[in-house]
């Protein structure tokens, strides 16, 4: 029988494969838990921020905001393609072409030399017409107001004119041709009736402001010229 020697302890019962609980070789092992966590910590990096994640709300209504009076500016801008091409240059030409006719019968009323190129003679007489006491109103030539009046229609049935969606300009359009057609029965009325003459220059005058009266209150009742439009709606 062995005998032990003081100061010495027992070995444990079980042989030395025993080993303490939760140890491996005298080093404790880690928890399943905090391993797991550990690996996914390492394995899973950090997300990127998405755009606009770290921008605060307000920043997109902002964008937003700005892009609004952009829209605005080209909606107004885009009323003269609202309007048909062959309207604004139609209109436009006609205007031109009453305001020659008005230079030349400008012209023709004060200076009395020129050839007014028309027949003199029967039912045809510019000169007849022209030089009547009815070619004055109110103390004013009628081909000084008709120079006006195609002065204005000029530039208002201009490319740039039907630009403009300012209604005060959109009524004077219409007024004016309002105005110039009731005119214009007026002088065709003193010519048949009170001077029995008809002046081709005049008359050609009075063709061209009919034609624009019909086009403008075309223009009118479709809303053409207008920031109403329906093609801007």
């Amino acid at each position: 029988m062995a005998t032990r020697k003081p100061g010495t302890s027992a070995r444990p019962t079980g042989g030395t494969k025993s080993r303490d609980k939760g140890t491996r070789g005298g080093r404790p092992e880690a928890s399943a838990t905090t391993g797991t966590t550990g690996q996914q910590q390492g394995k899973q990096p950090a997300r990127p921020a998405r755009p606009g994640n770290g921008q605060p709300r307000a920043a997109g209504q902002a964008q937003r905001g700005r892009t609004a009076p952009v829209a605005a500016t080209v909606a107004k801008e885009s009323a003269l393609a609202a309007t048909p091409a062959w309207l604004v240059w139609t209109t436009w030409i006609l205007s031109l072409a009453g305001l020659a006719d008005s230079i030349w019968l400008t012209i023709v009323h004060y200076n009395t030399s020129v050839t007014l190129a028309c027949p003199a003679t029967g039912t045809i007489n510019c000169e007849k017409v022209i030089t009547s006491p009815q070619s004055i109103v109110f103390g004013i030539p009628v081909a000084v107001l008709g120079l006006a009046f195609y002065v204005f229609l000029a530039v208002v049935n201009s490319p740039w004119g039907w630009r403009m969606t300012w209604p005060p300009v959109r009524w004077a359009r219409v007024g004016s041709m309002v105005v110039g057609i009731v005119f214009v029965l007026y002088l065709v009325y003193t010519e048949l009736f009170t001077i029995r003459s008809i002046c081709l220059w005049c008359t050609s005058v009075h063709v061209i402001t009919f034609a624009l009266f019909v086009l403008i209150m075309f223009s009118a009742a479709a809303g053409y010229g207008t920031a109403k439009d329906p093609a801007l709606a």
